[in-house]
């Protein structure tokens, strides 16, 4: 069903509990598919890339039940059963790099397909690695692009990876371990290494055995398995990145809760950015007090947080000076060409604001209401909203649906800290 959401200036503030990390629901509900026995995942995300991740799992054997705000999983034990059909990840792409990885290690052919923005991502990096592994790994269309048909058994060996996006490495640590052979991976490229941080936590957990040589190679053992489990998923910093945002641009305090600062998400540097940037923030053992100061602009190496890129560019819109967002080329690699996307709109806001090949400049900028599309990008739409809360006149955000891939309670949220919204049917 389209949306858009009309946003009008609003004095937000109060409460919000900030739902379960979208990048730790998916690697467990991969992780837990993977072992043998019951797996139970606590407060996981649910939305529609994590249910894309289900789907994916189920058609390669796995039992899932969400059930009381978990995730039941009866795990393959890495036996997994060729896809009825053709698998269809909707706008995951974590869910399609790894299971384009997953699959390799049945013997027998899957194929895998998404809507127009996963077919327009990147994946010819990762299916070079996966054919030299012992897979047949072929973009159906011959342009490094899914849809992509995949036929295994891979057996493991040497390859290389340039990870423009993380989810390539992620990909082939998660399912490396199951292979016949020992695997050699050598990194040429990476970006967004705390997500890679992320995947080698999770087998820590299992007691995975692999050598990480400074993130330049890694040498996994052969024919390992996992375990079963049960975990709580931590709030997601991605997520809250927009009501951190929110409360920073404000006047009035916003209160975050379930925000676990030891987490290894990478995105929790925006907490300390917002800092530097001026932001009265306090933090507790689970939650995150911020209020506005005088924001002022700072240079943000935005390599680890490419995620962060749209909320921050209109951060930046109300920070003193200058704003640089750099090093995050990997963000025209999303669901949108998110450097392009942010500047067009904005602009339509009246932003004083400057594209660069691997980021954005942004100006202190007096921002008014306009007519502005999302692009169906949820990170977009959202971030939009946010600036539209914060602006003189009514603001109107198309594509806003979006927001359900990752945040469905997103707009809910939004109305519970007093944000002046309406939601309509287009």
């Amino acid at each position: 069903m389209k949306m858009k959401v009309k946003i009008k200036r609003s004095e937000c503030k109060g409460r919000i509990i900030v739902p379960g990390s979208k990048s730790h629901t998916i690697r467990a509900v991969f992780i837990g598919s993977l072992a043998s026995g019951r797996s139970v995942i606590k407060a996981p995300l649910l939305s529609s890339d994590t249910i894309s991740a289900i789907h994916v799992c189920r058609a390669f054997g796995a039992g899932i039940e969400i059930k009381d705000n978990e995730i039941i999983i009866s795990g393959t034990g890495g036996e997994l059963k060729v896809p009825e059909n053709i698998i269809d990840v909707g706008n995951s792409g974590t869910t399609l790099r790894i299971g384009l990885s997953m699959a390799t290690l049945l013997n027998g052919s899957s194929v895998f397909t998404g809507d127009d923005q996963i077919r327009k991502r990147p994946l010819g990096s990762l299916i070079n690695a996966l054919n030299s592994l012992g897979a047949e790994v072929i973009s159906t269309e011959g342009n490094g692009k899914a849809p992509v048909s995949v036929k295994g058994k891979a057996t493991g060996g040497e390859c290389e990876i340039e990870a423009v996006t993380s989810q390539y490495l992620s990909s082939l640590l998660i399912n490396a371990p199951l292979y016949q052979k020992d695997t050699r991976i050598t990194v040429l490229k990476l970006n967004e290494r705390p997500y890679v941080d992320m995947t080698l936590q999770w087998l820590d957990k299992q007691n995975i055995m692999y050598e990480n040589d400074e993130y330049k190679r890694f040498n996994i053992q052969k024919d390992q398995s996992y375990k079963p489990f049960k975990e709580t998923i931590p709030g997601d910093f991605s997520s809250a990145s927009f009501f951190l945002a929110l409360g920073a641009m404000s006047e009035n305090e916003m209160i975050l809760e379930n925000l676990d600062m030891s987490d290894i998400q990478g995105d929790k540097r925006i907490v300390q950015i917002l800092k530097e940037m001026g932001a009265n923030v306090d933090e507790d053992t689970d939650s995150i007090r911020i209020s506005g100061g005088s924001l002022h602009g700072i240079d943000i190496d935005m390599n680890d947080i490419p995620d962060a890129l749209p909320v921050m560019s209109v951060v930046g819109c109300f920070a003193k000076g200058t704003t640089r967002l750099l090093n995050v080329p990997q963000a025209r690699l999303k669901e949108t060409d998110r450097i392009r996307t942010m500047k067009e709109e904005l602009s339509k806001m009246g932003a004083d604001i400057e594209e660069m090949e691997d980021g954005l400049i942004i100006n202190q900028s007096r921002l008014h209401g306009s007519t502005l599309t999302g692009h169906d990008d949820h990170r977009i739409v959202m971030a939009l909203t946010i600036a539209g809360l914060l602006t003189k006149g009514e603001t109107t955000v198309e594509t806003a649906e979006a927001v359900n891939i990752t945040f469905p309670g997103f707009f809910d949220l939004i109305r519970s800290c007093n944000g002046n919204i309406d939601l309509i049917e287009e």
